[in-house]
């Protein structure tokens, strides 16, 4: 079946799966070397863990940016090619390599100078402070391969090839994970460099991912991408931020309520910030497919929603939410049931212990709400409402959370101030189904009058 074709006709469950689970499987691999790497600093101390930890929103950041800019990179192309105007595709991917190039250039300049300042914020520990900086420097300085690696990806995936990006993403992570104990203990020729080995295996694997990348998109049948003669234009630029600019600031909000949580945690106890990075490390182990999942829903909707094919959307979109519910409700059994075994493996002292595994189990119980607000929030990005996902995110994740966190501190005790998460996203998922069947009957449901309007589920 024609790639450019596919995204139309293929029965839209088994394209759903065929453009999710090649993520789906690449993102598992980046979770297994994200809990490695942490695993293997944990090894060298708990500041150098706990720097980690600090950092980690930081990186969120980063990715944030690449992630938004890559919703507007991948709608668009995948509207265009929806809409058959294959060279306005191709223009598209073209300034996404522009872009991601000037993502980088700030990334470095910005993580350069403000790398001591910030963790001077979070930490009178000269030592996390230290770690801290010659991780966030060097993860910055290599973070080019993290910003061509997006790129890649996108153009893949847009254009209807789900494998390329895994083969990206797993290429960059097999090669982390190969690295990261060689450089951090200094096995065999290779020298002891502590955290900086850990932010240097990051850094190469990242690099690895960016080549292969760049060599599959040289080789893509579906969209050509010339920088020969390549001149940026406002206008593209534009379109493309106008779709990713909320997405950036939404996800950029993880980063925010990371920091925010991270503050109001030190009110209430001394170990809630290994707590949740400990969390947040393993937790992604069940984030991460629905977020393959989220990348593999987008681009269907997006064409179906360019090709006017209302069935093809409400299809998709129907039968991601199921299958990211199943995900869930799996994920959360072993957080109710070894939530101290998951701990052990960051060497968790007995103090952590005894906070840390009620802690698991109130925080696993938003898992299936988050399935449904991850899912619908890319929904409506697709269908051109990215202003309605980031004003939604904003309450959900800010302006709600943190009250709700300080209530429950206050009221009910540090233990339950996990409990801010489920609250926050149970009301979340909730109002998220109604939005969606509100943009159903504003954007969706008028697409029936269009000829293309019959496609098949």
């Amino acid at each position: 079946m024609n790639p450019s074709n596919k995204m139309g006709t293929m029965p839209v469950r088994r394209l759903v799966l065929h453009m999710s689970w090649p993520m789906m499987l690449s993102m598992l691999v980046q979770a297994l070397y994200n809990m490695v790497d942490s695993y293997f600093v944990a090894k060298i101390s708990q500041d150098a863990f706990e720097a980690l930890a600090l950092v980690y929103p930081i990186q969120s950041l980063m990715i944030a940016i690449l992630a938004g800019t890559g919703v507007g990179v991948n709608t668009m192309l995948s509207r265009r090619l929806g809409e058959g105007r294959t060279e306005e595709a191709a223009s598209v991917g073209e300034h996404g390599y522009f872009l991601y190039a000037l993502s980088w250039l700030v990334f470095w300049a910005l993580g350069w100078i403000f790398a001591r300042p910030f963790l001077e914020l979070y930490s009178k520990n000269p030592v996390v402070i230290e770690y801290g900086v010659t991780y966030l420097r060097i993860i910055v300085l290599f973070s080019l391969g993290s910003c061509m690696q997006f790129a890649s990806e996108r153009v893949l995936q847009a254009s209807g090839n789900p494998v390329g990006p895994m083969f990206v993403q797993g290429v960059g992570a097999v090669a982390n994970l190969i690295l990261d104990p060689l450089l951090i203990f200094g096995i065999g020729p290779f020298p002891q460099m502590g955290v900086a080995g850990a932010a240097i295996a990051t850094g190469l694997g990242q690099v690895a991912g960016m080549l292969v990348g760049i060599f599959l998109v040289s080789r893509n049948p579906v969209v050509r991408l010339s920088l020969r003669g390549f001149r940026p234009r406002a206008a593209t630029i534009a379109s493309i931020y106008r779709i990713g600019l909320p997405a950036i600031v939404m996800q950029s909000l993880f980063t925010l309520m990371n920091l925010g949580m991270n503050k109001i945690l030190a009110i209430f106890s001394d170990t809630g910030v290994f707590i949740m990075g400990a969390y947040f490390k393993v937790q992604s182990f069940v984030f991460m497919p629905v977020f393959g999942l989220n990348n593999g829903l987008t681009p269907v909707v997006s064409y179906n929603y360019g090709a006017k094919e209302p069935q093809r959307i409400t299809g998709a979109v129907r039968f991601a939410l199921m299958l990211s519910t199943g995900i869930m409700l799996v994920g959360m059994i072993p957080f109710l049931v070894f939530p101290g075994a998951l701990l052990s493996i960051f060497d968790a002292t007995p103090a952590i212990l005894a906070d840390g595994i009620p802690a698991l189990r109130l925080l696993c119980l938003c898992f299936v709400f988050s399935g449904i607000v991850i899912l619908l929030c890319s929904a409506f990005q697709a269908l051109g409402a990215p202003m309605l996902s980031l004003i939604f995110t904003l309450v959900r994740q800010v302006i709600l959370l943190f009250p709700v966190a300080l209530l429950l501190g206050y009221l009910a005790g540090p233990r339950y101030i996990w409990l801010c998460f489920t609250i926050c996203d149970g009301l979340g998922a909730v109002v998220a189904l109604a939005l969606y069947r509100w943009l159903y009957r504003e954007r969706i449901a008028p697409l029936a009058a269009h000829p293309g309007g019959e496609g098949a589920v």
